[in-house]
C-alpha cells in the first residue's frame, strides 16, 4: 500500500501530460479553499434536523465555520448560499450569517440551479474571487427537505407547446425511469449499485473517515407523541443502512410505478435535511492570513442533456470539464457523482469508461442522503477528506440537474 501511494505521487510530481503540469502549478492568484465541513445529513420528516428550519442550519454551521477557520468575520465579505425549495432562502441566509456574528458590511445572496445549487454557489464565489470583486467569500448549500420541497404544475401553453420545455415538468422519478429504460438499465443492476453504496457508506461510517468533514451541531427536536422538546448534538449521519443486501433491496416495490417498475426508495437518494460550507480565498491572501489550504477550485462547468433524461448529466459534464484543462479520466484521482438514482450513475459509469473504485468511495447520495441545494458542496467536502486520508490530488465532483443539465468541478489536492 505504501509503495502504490508512493508511486501516485511520484507520478504527479512528474506528470506526462502536460494538462495536469498546468492544474498542478500554484500560484498566488489560484482561488483556494482553507475550510470545507457540513452539517450531520438527518432524515426529512423523522430525523434530527426535523425541527430545525433552513435558517437555523446555516446559522449553526457559519458559527462553527467561525470557530474552526479562527478567521475574523469581518473579512469575508459575502456568502452565497445554494437552495432549491425554499423561496425566502436569500432572507434566512441574511439573517442567518447576522445572527452567527458576521458584520452587516459583509454581503448575502441566495442561488438555484436545482440539484446542483450548491456547487454553483462555490463557482459564483470562486468567480467573485478570481476577478478581484471580492477577497474572501463563503459558499453554502442547504436545504431543509422536511418543510419543503420545490414543485411546478404547470407553464404558460406557448412553453408546454414546446415538447422539450414539456418534459422540464416530469418528475424526477419518471425522468429516471426514463434512462433505464432508454439505455437498458435492469432493476438488478439499480439494486447491485445501491447495495454497494451503502456497504461503503458503512465502512466509512464505522472506520470514522466522516469525522474530519462533519462539524456537531446542537438543535432542539420535539417528540412527535407527546410534543416533548428537547436539545440534541447531532454528530454523524443518519442515512447509512447496515448490513444491507440485494435481497432486501429486491423486494422493495417501485416508488411509483405508473412510470417504471425499477425506482425503488433503496436505489435512490434519500429525502434529507443537511447544510455544508466551504471558505474560498486566493492563495495570497490565504497565506498573508496563514490559513491552512486544502484544495484548489481551477474551475467548473455546465451541459445541457434532454430534460426528460436529466439524470445522464454528469456524462456531458465531466468530459466538457477534462476537455477544457486538457485532462483524460485517467488523470483523476477520484470522482464523486451525485447518486440521484442509481440508474444514472449506472449509466454515468459505463459511457464514461470510470473505474468505480475511484467513483463515490465512501457511498453516495444513495446511502447517506440528498439535501438537494447541499450536496454540491457536501461533495466537496467528502472529496477533499478522502483526498487527504488517500493522498490523492486530482479531483471532479458532478452533479445530474433537474430539466435536464449536468454540472462538474476540478480541484486540486494540497494536503499530500
Amino acid at each position: 500500500m505504501a509503495t502504490e501511494r508512493l508511486r501516485s505521487i511520484i507520478s504527479h510530481l512528474s506528470p506526462t501530460n502536460p494538462g495536469v503540469a498546468m492544474i498542478l502549478q500554484g500560484n498566488p492568484d489560484d482561488v483556494v479553499i482553507t475550510l470545507a465541513v457540513r452539517t450531520p445529513l438527518t432524515r426529512a420528516n423523522k430525523g434530527g434536523f426535523k425541527d430545525s428550519d433552513l435558517d437555523y442550519m446555516i446559522y449553526a454551521l457559519l458559527k462553527e465555520m467561525i470557530a474552526k477557520s479562527n478567521i475574523e468575520p469581518s473579512l469575508v465579505e459575502d456568502i452565497c448560499l445554494g437552495n432549491v425549495a425554499d423561496p425566502k432562502a436569500a432572507y434566512k441566509v441574511r439573517a442567518a450569517m447576522l445572527a452567527a456574528g458576521f458584520p452587516h458590511t459583509s454581503g448575502a445572496s441566495s442561488v438555484s440551479r436545482f440539484c446542483g445549487s450548491g456547487l454553483k454557489a462555490v463557482q459564483d464565489m470562486a468567480n467573485q474571487i478570481s476577478n478581484g470583486n471580492i477577497d474572501i467569500g463563503i459558499a453554502v448549500g442547504g436545504e431543509s427537505m422536511t418543510t419543503g420541497r420545490a414543485k411546478i404544475s404547470g407553464f404558460s401553453p406557448e412553453i408546454e407547446a414546446n415538447p422539450e420545455a414539456f418534459d422540464c415538468l416530469q418528475p424526477m422519478i419518471q425522468t429516471a425511469e426514463n434512462v433505464g429504460n432508454d439505455f437498458g438499465i435492469s432493476r438488478r443492476q439499480q439494486d447491485e449499485y445501491a447495495v454497494e453504496s451503502f456497504r461503503r457508506a458503512e465502512v466509512a461510517q464505522k472506520a470514522g473517515w466522516f469525522d474530519d468533514e462533519i462539524v456537531p451541531i446542537r438543535t432542539k427536536i420535539k417528540d412527535a407523541q407527546t410534543g416533548e422538546e428537547k436539545t440534541v448534538t447531532l454528530v454523524s449521519d443518519e442515512g447509512p443502512r447496515y448490513g444491507t443486501t440485494l435481497a432486501a433491496l429486491q423486494k422493495l416495490k417501485p416508488v411509483m410505478p405508473q412510470f417504471g417498475q425499477t425506482t425503488t426508495a433503496g436505489n435512490a437518494s434519500q429525502v434529507t435535511d443537511g447544510a455544508a460550507g466551504i471558505l474560498l480565498m486566493k492563495r495570497s491572501k490565504a497565506q498573508e492570513l496563514g490559513q491552512p489550504i486544502l484544495a484548489k477550485f481551477c474551475g467548473a462547468t455546465v451541459a445541457g442533456v434532454p430534460p426528460r433524461i436529466m439524470g445522464i448529466g454528469p456524462a456531458a459534464a465531466i468530459p466538457k470539464l477534462l476537455h477544457q484543462f486538457h485532462l483524460t479520466k485517467d488523470d483523476v484521482d477520484i470522482f464523486e457523482i451525485n447518486e440521484a438514482f442509481a440508474n444514472m450513475a449506472v449509466y454515468c459509469l459505463d459511457v464514461l469508461g470510470l473505474d468505480h473504485t475511484k467513483v463515490n468511495p465512501r457511498g453516495g447520495a444513495i446511502a447517506l442522503g440528498h439535501p438537494v441545494g447541499a450536496t454540491g458542496v457536501r461533495q466537496v467536502c467528502t472529496i477533499l477528506s478522502e483526498a487527504r486520508r488517500t493522498k490523492k490530488k486530482i479531483l471532479v465532483t458532478s452533479m445530474c440537474i433537474g430539466s435536464g443539465q449536468g454540472m462538474a468541478a476540478l480541484f486540486v489536492n494540497e494536503q499530500v
